[in-house]
């Protein structure tokens, strides 16, 4: 495994991974591998971003055509019936999203062995999971160059089968599976096709087999090798409608090289360059540092355990990022019942899980959140225009990938009704470009159609001429005493005002600026409750329901500036009350570390330092580290794993395009350390070192820029910063 100043860029094990969620991965944010097993038969799961179950009656896969009685239903919200939004459905049942699904496994047979060498690891800078056992190795990475999983096995005696297996949990009984194998001059062709029931859809996988050495035969529904002195796999996977030709998918395998190392060179070249941009240390314990990953989840107090756990979600993340972004399982699953349909949902754990993405130079993450984004606008207009009879883009809260409908409702859960979607969505991209110091036209296109949306919605106005959202939703919560679709979410106010001044922005010389800019003007401020909190719903009458998952109301605090300690700080302090009153109702990771985010902002470092401790102390981590959506390591999730880096880096280092905050909200029990790399939105790299007798601050701009730099004092600091000029901060105790 890298080591780099001794913080390990990896995590090992001394035995096998018994089961799938233990298993080590490695993806290129197309393909992923699982890979877990015995010493003497080896599995590698194989998954692919496309991999979406089909099936259904498509009507019922369409928005709801519900524009005729939208002014009804206004008129009914607004006149105090607190129930009318239960029947703005057109009478369907729930209907989950497309689910995600593994395609096979690649199962390697060898000989028996001794266990006693045995020893599992996967270095997070090459992407590259090993296992080793009594004279033998084999290697697995995804190519981020050659889009292929590549598998290198050497061993002393150079006997394996190799087949590939589609028997995995949850496995449709009726798959229409096929099996082919040929023999090649490398060495064999192997291939499985698999047809969804009752569908014209499949996906069919390949694996070249090259062996130096040996013999190699075909022993159905594989292959049989003996005296190799290597073997290496390439393997990919394809989900088509019809045939495939299995022949040109094996031919452009035998195009690429049949030599490990010039493979892995190539796909170095794009990971490890972009996994080691940023890299945290915490002065841990080498001794911790050393030990394997299940023993250093036993200590979670434990500098060590929390440096790994970031560069292992920072390699997570970046793995499971390329065509699209992570999916709740990120990009793997060794078993087709994937919680919540393996989907992305929208409405917080996607960009929880991308939070680090500009901060933690990782654009690549970014791309493929645009990528799901600009691939699905034209369904996004459907929805507004099926749902609210509007111009311009409704984001739907959930998505298999493909479709970018809103079809995932019912009465518990009315996320037709959620108009904050497209500007929750849009901000990582916002962020990317206030970070880069540039202007994505695709980015200025979507932020014009949530504004032409909020044009054609907002008609609506209270007593006070006040703008009213209606119906309004905060996602997944409801107020105490009415139903979930009411009026004026505090989450819909946020979004409305930051899309519409977003958009003006972007644009800011045309006729369209003004208005969108006098729009957001005519929008209410936020209410405060009788208990001091930001309340989630700015409407006088509804009562706010504490214990919740969700903290879609203070979206203003995380991820938007709408309301800061130094800005605003009666809002602040509001929302700071409604953090201390909220609850964490299912003790799902993502409202822990969500929480922690607010925190952190809220330069809580204690309340962020518990938050973090109940995701570390729950038992969420499996010995991958990849984690779990509830304690005790139940329901495979890739929310704590993703967010984490997230975490880490907003209590040492937050900004805005003017702003930079150093040591915001730092845990007592994390004295020391460094974070390097770190970008800011206002164009410079940060690089951070903290002790108990103060701190110091590189900045390395990358444009010319006044800035305000805020630090534990809480004093505002104006400095100008020069492109290509460093700039040192020194901080006195912290």
């Amino acid at each position: 495994m890298t080591s780099n100043n001794g913080i390990v860029h990896g995590t090992w094990e001394p035995d096998p991974a018994a089961r799938w969620e233990d298993g080590f991965l490695s993806g290129n944010g197309h393909h992923g591998a699982l890979v877990f097993g015995e010493p003497d038969a080896e599995r590698v799961v194989v998954t692919h971003h496309t991999l979406v179950r089909p099936g259904g009656d498509d009507e019922h896969r369409r928005p709801p055509r519900l524009a005729a009685e939208l002014p009804a239903l206004q008129d009914s919200l607004l006149a105090g019936d607190h129930t009318a939004a239960e029947g703005f459905t057109d009478g369907r049942p729930l209907h989950w999203v497309r689910p995600f699904h593994p395609a096979f496994q690649v199962r390697l047979a060898r000989p028996a062995a001794d266990r006693n060498d045995y020893r599992r690891d996967v270095d997070f800078a090459t992407g590259v999971v090993r296992a080793t056992c009594a004279g033998w190795t084999s290697r697995v990475f995804v190519s981020r160059a050659d889009d292929v999983i590549v598998q290198h096995v050497t061993s002393a005696d150079g006997t394996l089968d190799v087949s590939l297996d589609h028997r995995l949990p949850g496995a449709p009984a009726h798959l229409g599976v096929g099996h082919g194998a040929v023999l090649t001059p490398e060495g064999a062709l192997l291939s499985l096709r698999a047809r969804y029931p009752d569908s014209d859809r499949a996906f069919t996988g390949v694996t070249l087999v090259a062996v130096t050495g040996g013999t190699t035969v075909l022993a159905a529904p594989g292959a049989h090798i003996e005296g190799a002195r290597s073997v290496l796999l390439l393997t990919r996977v394809r989900r088509h409608t019809g045939e495939l030709d299995v022949t040109a998918e094996g031919r452009a395998l035998r195009d690429l090289p049949t030599d490990y190392d010039e493979l892995l060179e190539r796909h170095l070249a794009l990971h490890r360059t972009a996994y080691q941009r940023v890299t945290l240390d915490l002065a841990a314990d080498p001794a911790e540092r050393a030990l394997p990953g299940s023993e250093l989840l036993k200590r979670p107090r434990s500098a060590a355990l929390l440096e790994r756990l970031f560069a292992a979600g920072r390699y997570h993340l970046l793995s499971a990022a390329g065509l699209l972004p992570p999916r709740l399982t990120g990009l793997w699953t060794g078993d087709w019942d994937t919680a919540w349909s393996g989907a992305f949902t929208n409405d917080a754990n996607l960009n929880l899980q991308t939070a680090s993405a500009a901060a933690g130079a990782l654009p690549e993450v970014t791309e493929a959140h645009a990528n799901l984004i600009h691939g699905q606008l034209p369904d996004w207009r459907d929805n507004a225009r099926a749902v609210f009879g509007a111009r311009g883009v409704v984001a739907p809260a959930h998505t298999d990938g493909e479709s970018g409908h809103s079809y995932h409702f019912n009465r518990e859960y009315p996320l037709h009704l959620w108009t904050a979607g497209a500007d929750w969505l849009l901000k990582p991209l916002v962020d990317h470009d206030e970070t880069h110091g540039t202007r994505d036209p695709r980015t200025a296109s979507a932020l014009t159609e949530v504004a032409l949306f909020y044009e054609d919605f907002l008609t609506r106005t209270d007593d006070e001429g006040n703008l009213v959202v209606v119906p309004s939703y905060s996602p997944e919560n409801r107020p105490a005493n009415a139903s979930w679709g009411t009026i004026n979410a505090a989450m819909d106010l946020s979004a409305a005002r930051h899309a519409l001044l977003t958009a003006a922005d972007y644009h800011p010389d045309t006729p369209d600026a003004d208005r969108w800019r006098a729009l957001a003007g005519r929008l209410p401020p936020h209410r405060v409750n009788a208990d001091g909190a930001l309340a989630e719903w700015a409407w006088p009458g509804l009562e706010d329901t504490y214990d919740h998952r969700h903290l879609s109301h203070l979206y203003g605090v995380w991820p938007l500036d709408e309301i800061t300690p130094y800005d605003t700080p009666d809002l602040a302090a509001a929302a700071h009350r409604a953090l201390e009153l909220r609850g964490a109702e299912n003790d799902s990771a993502h409202g822990h570390l969500h929480h922690a985010l607010i925190a952190a902002r809220l330069r809580d470092g204690d309340r962020v330092a518990h938050a973090l401790g109940q995701v570390l102390d729950g038992d969420f981590f499996h010995a991958s580290l990849m984690s779990a959506h509830y304690p005790n390591r139940h329901v495979y999730n890739a929310d704590a794993a993703h967010t984490l880096p997230a975490v880490l880096i907003e209590m040492l280092v937050q900004s805005t395009p003017h702003r930079l905050v150093l040591l915001p909200a730092p845990p007592s029990a994390l004295p020391a350390g460094r974070l390097t790399g770190v970008r800011t939105r206002f164009g410079a790299e940060v690089d951070l070192t903290w002790a108990p007798e103060g701190a110091r601050a590189v900045l390395r701009p990358a444009r010319t820029v006044r800035i305000e730099v805020r630090t534990s004092s809480g004093d505002a600091e104006p400095i100008d910063l020069v492109a290509g000029e460093d700039h040192v901060l020194s901080i006195g105790t912290w």
